[in-house]
């Protein structure tokens, strides 16, 4: 029994020119189109090449450039505030950052100007400002920025002795430390800003060095603690002394504003007294001396009062209780 086959024939199936023109204008055409489109993010820059010269920097959004590679662009992130470390590397970035705490003596061992030996940690965080400068300006952006950020930390803290690199000159390192980074990479054109230098972990190399800082620390802790406790006796007992030293204040002005006004109605009842006296000077001396004779004896029991000139004066109260 013979096979016999019943699908169609395609040898006589043939591609027209047309078709195959068609075609490509449609793969030219939709390559024209893919290439011709470009997004920028919220956090970027772009800069388009135009046959690989620069043309123009472009902000975020959907762009159109000249397609098949005319116009190439170049997305930097320039809202993005970059960190770099020194000294130690970060494993995983997050709430709670993992670093890797290896040894990096080439970055972080430094000489101070006491002639000490320090380890230094610190990090720089810097943000793209210019995106053209950042592409094409500097060959090697990393090692760049690396150099001369350990350069001039080297700088600032071989003109400082060990224990105020590790203390009160943290602060200062840090800010001129930013000052001079901003002043150098703008003479090399890099087109970055550096916005903050943060110096992490300042410890001498392990050892005795470390033993004896640490016993400086501790004593200064110490220090520290018997200051913060002498500022809080100080503020628990001088308002109190101040509260009372006013209440006596008060005390006393309400004592002398009494013996004044005590005083002046004394002055007032004298002036009215004069002035009776001086009208009728018999009848007041009269009555000013029975007043005081009354002052004097009224409260006394027993005491008779009698004319020294009488000469047959009888006692009587001697027949009455006695003689006395």
């Amino acid at each position: 029994m013979s096979e016999k086959n019943v699908g169609p024939d395609r040898s006589n199936i043939t591609i027209k020119p047309k078709l195959i023109a068609i075609v490509l204008i449609v793969v030219v055409v939709l390559a024209a189109v893919l290439s011709s489109f470009y997004m920028v993010d919220q956090t970027e820059q772009s800069v388009i090449m135009l046959f690989g010269k620069f043309n123009r920097i472009t902000g975020p959004g959907l762009h159109t450039k000249l397609p098949f590679g005319i116009e190439k662009n170049y997305n930097v992130p320039t809202k993005v505030v970059q960190t770099m470390p020194f000294g130690f590397r970060t494993e995983q970035a997050g709430v709670s950052t993992i670093y890797d705490r290896s040894d990096y003596p080439e970055e972080s061992i430094m000489l101070t100007g006491d002639l000490n030996i320090v380890d230094v940690e610190w990090i720089i965080q810097y943000r793209i400002v210019d995106p053209y400068r950042w592409l094409f300006k500097v060959e090697n952006r990393t090692k760049t920025i690396r150099d001369i950020s350990q350069s001039v930390i080297n700088l600032l803290v071989g003109d400082r002795a060990i224990l105020n690199v590790m203390g009160s000159e943290r602060t200062s390192i840090s800010v001129q430390a930013r000052d001079r980074m901003n002043e150098i990479f703008e003479d090399y054109e890099l087109g970055i800003t550096i916005t903050t230098v943060q110096l992490k972990n300042i410890v001498p190399p392990a050892g005795e060095v470390q033993d004896a800082y640490e016993d400086v620390n501790m004593a200064i802790q110490d220090m520290e603690k018997l200051i913060n406790e002498g500022k809080e006796s100080y503020n628990n007992e001088i308002p109190l002394a101040q509260g009372q030293a006013a209440q006596m204040l008060q005390v006393a002005e309400g004592y002398a504003t009494e013996r004044v006004n005590e005083a002046k109605g004394n002055v007032a009842r004298f002036n009215s007294v004069l002035t009776e006296y001086q009208k009728s000077k018999d009848v007041t001396r009269s009555r000013l001396y029975i007043e005081m004779i009354e002052d004097v004896f009224g409260k006394k029991e027993g005491t008779d009062i009698i004319d020294k000139n009488l000469d047959n004066f009888l006692p009587l109260k001697s027949l009455q209780g006695g003689v006395q």
